[in-house]
């Protein structure tokens, strides 16, 4: 039986998949509930799949099972690449070294400050504002190892409060999370709201990034690209 995600439980998931420990993800992941962190946890597993991790493999294809059945954008993605990991298929993207939750950022951050570029070689994910280089330089080949990332706004955000919405059991917290999403300052009357249910709340975060890291991946991939770690895996 797994167990709802704690804080201690995904700083563990988190630090699992950035040192790409194919153990320690899988213990992680035996204890939780897969389903909730499947775009988080996704890139880490396809690498422990790939390194014949034991029991990556089958976790592998219950992630890739679930992204099926869930379907939200970013999830075929994923599939194909965790199918790759496991030698079912070859994969057509070519291994970015980039950081999806700062891509994520780039695509849906404050309008004011979202937008930039990636370097197409080292997956640097560089801010529009603060860039003191010329967003383009004169010389063509310089050009050419950078990707432009336009700042998509908030729309897709605001869908996610939306359909969050529709999931939660209690009906009178769910009817005032409707009313606090009407009109200028909805995000912030959203999650004050929210926060009166903690476990609400880590709900709405889990699910908040997970819609936020599969758009990342379907633009990303959009490009010809798909997440690899800094070694190119």
């Amino acid at each position: 039986m797994t167990e709802a995600w704690t804080e201690h439980a995904l700083k563990a998931l988190r630090a699992a998949c950035r040192t790409e420990d194919g153990a320690s993800l899988l213990a992680v992941l035996r204890m939780q509930d897969l389903g909730d962190v499947l775009q988080q946890c996704g890139d880490a597993l396809s690498v422990a799949a790939s390194r014949g991790v034991p029991g990556a493999g089958e976790t592998a294809a219950r992630c890739a099972a679930a992204l099926r059945e869930r379907d939200w954008p970013g999830d075929e993605v994923l599939v194909g690449q965790l199918d790759t990991a496991v030698g079912s298929v070859a994969s057509a993207l070519r291994p970015l070294p980039v950081d999806l939750e700062e891509l994520s950022g780039l695509l849906e951050g404050d309008p004011a400050w979202s937008g930039g570029r990636i370097h197409l070689n080292t997956g640097e994910c560089r801010p529009a504002v603060g860039d003191d280089e010329l967003p383009w330089s004169e010389d063509e080949s310089e050009d050419e190892r950078w990707l432009h990332v336009p700042g998509a706004g908030s729309r897709d955000a605001y869908r996610d409060m939306e359909d969050f919405i529709v999931t939660i059991d209690d009906q009178d917290l769910a009817k005032f999370l409707g009313i606090a999403i009407q009109g200028q300052g909805a995000f912030h009357r959203f999650k004050d709201m929210l926060a009166t249910s903690p476990a609400q709340l880590q709900r709405y975060w889990l699910f908040s990034a997970e819609r936020q890291l599969g758009r990342a991946r379907a633009w990303l991939a959009e490009h010809g690209y798909r997440p690899a770690s800094p070694g190119g895996r």
